[in-house]
């Protein structure tokens, strides 16, 4: 077989050649993509000298190790003009390493102790459409997000925001932000987002009174967590929603007008899943015409 394969590729080489085109170029090509996995190790620190040899990554795994801020070099990552993910997760950096490459798709630093994210950390990432923040001790994100211009999938759950990031990107399809200390949401939280399909912020300080009117009566949105928080009504959705959690809260009414506004033949909630576990309703307090407005829910559970 290797002979043959040695024959042909000597046959087509003149041919090839004067055309103008090497028939050994895919191997190159194929080579020139690098893939560094050094997780689950005890590196301390990574100096700028550490991957000048290493341009052409592609992949570089360094998570689960003992990496602090200050022992990253600042150029470390500069010549890295083709890297597209890279994992620093389960390690002790308290920022954000300086100078990532713009090529980025695919950033994992969460489980680490990182208290502010700044525009500059994260400027000039068109590519970037996962980032995974979550598990750090973020208090601020300031802007920073605003430059993500292809970001579809953001996790800073677990942390400890008061608020909402300001500038959210437009392509958000998935938004995670649970077990932080958020009491509101802006006015038009969800302006701007049509693409988003998934919000989870279960474990925050919600009230009635800190969540604008129809906030969450947006087309589009598929699955809404907003369990275990300080809710005492049913916030309006949109017919379109099809998983709805907000057990845990301190729901005293079941209002149907929150999933139907008028309720007829072509008039009808889409919910597939409602959560009510854990509030101060119980199943009596479930009005009959719930059965029309809600014709799709396998299950309520309160």
């Amino acid at each position: 077989m290797r002979l043959e394969t040695v024959i042909l590729l000597s046959a087509l080489l003149p041919l090839c050649l004067s055309h103008g085109w090497d028939p050994l170029a895919w191997l190159f090509h194929r080579q020139a993509q690098q893939y560094l996995y050094l997780q689950n190790n005890a590196i301390s620190a990574v100096p700028d000298s550490a991957l000048v040899n290493a341009t052409n990554l592609v992949w570089l795994m360094l998570h689960h190790n003992q990496l602090t801020s200050d022992a990253i070099g600042k150029e470390v990552f500069l010549k890295l003009e083709g890297l597209e993910r890279l994992f620093l997760h389960h390690n002790n950096l308290t920022s954000i390493p300086p100078n990532l490459p713009r090529s980025l798709r695919d950033l994992r630093i969460d489980h680490n102790r990182i208290e502010k994210v700044i525009p500059t950390d994260l400027e000039g990432m068109d590519n970037l459409t996962i980032l995974h923040l979550h598990d750090n001790a973020v208090t601020d994100m300031s802007t920073s997000l605003k430059a993500l211009k292809s970001l579809t999938l953001l996790d800073i759950s677990n942390n400890k925001l008061i608020k909402v990031p300001d500038a959210l990107p437009e392509h958000l399809h998935q938004f995670y932000m649970e077990f932080n200390s958020i009491d509101s949401l802006p006015e038009g939280f969800l302006g701007g987002l049509a693409q988003l399909q998934y919000i989870r912020m279960s474990h925050n300080l919600l009230k009635d009174k800190g969540i604008p009117s129809n906030t969450f009566n947006v087309t589009g949105l598929v699955e809404l967590d907003l369990s275990y928080n300080k809710l005492e009504r049913i916030p309006t959705v949109s017919t379109t929603l099809q998983h709805l959690y907000l057990q845990a809260n301190q729901i005293k009414e079941f209002s149907l007008g929150s999933f139907c506004s008028v309720v007829d033949v072509t008039n009808f909630s889409r919910l597939q899943t409602l959560r009510l576990d854990g509030n101060e309703i119980s199943q009596e307090d479930i009005p009959s015409e719930s059965a029309l407005c809600l014709r799709w829910a396998s299950s309520i559970q309160i």
